[in-house]
């Protein structure tokens, strides 16, 4: 949905996913660590809304919108006109604000190491989550065939 930052480089969607399924703790403290370096930064929006989750029905070959869900989101920018954007599920701004603060170190002053590890490591505990999630719904996989 938000691809305005002029310094996330190519994989900027997918850090921002990496942000957006980040463990809480970490990234606040992260955004917590980085704040200082950002100087003065204005709010453009904090909020909470829902969205519409579109899906496709692949028998049917048609998209529908399954339901809503409830998410926060936040916008800041800086003096220099970078962009950081947060959108997290549930109610929760503070994470949100602290997705977009991270954003924004990245495209104000590039990935430096403590960004680069935090997103490296969030990375592989997200892939092993989702490996662990996968496996127990392949174990609930049932086959059946139809004469």
């Amino acid at each position: 949905m938000f691809n305005e930052s002029t310094g996330g480089g190519p994989d900027h969607a997918a850090i921002l996913n990496v942000l957006a399924r980040a463990r809480p703790d970490g990234l606040k403290a992260l955004a917590e660590a980085v704040l200082d370096g950002l100087g003065d930064i204005e709010v453009v929006t904090n909020r909470t809304g829902l969205v519409m989750v579109p899906l496709r029905d692949t028998v049917a070959n048609v998209d529908f919108h399954l339901g809503e869900v409830l998410v926060s989101e936040a916008h800041i920018t800086d003096g220099g006109g970078h962009v950081g954007y947060g959108m997290v599920t549930g109610r929760d701004l503070e994470r949100a604000m602290a997705m977009a603060v991270i954003d924004l170190s990245i495209a104000a002053n590039g990935a430096h190491a403590a960004v680069t590890t935090f997103i490296d490591s969030e990375r592989a505990y997200l892939t092993a989550e989702d490996d662990m999630r996968m496996r127990q719904v392949e174990a609930t996989r049932v086959e059946m065939e139809t004469f």
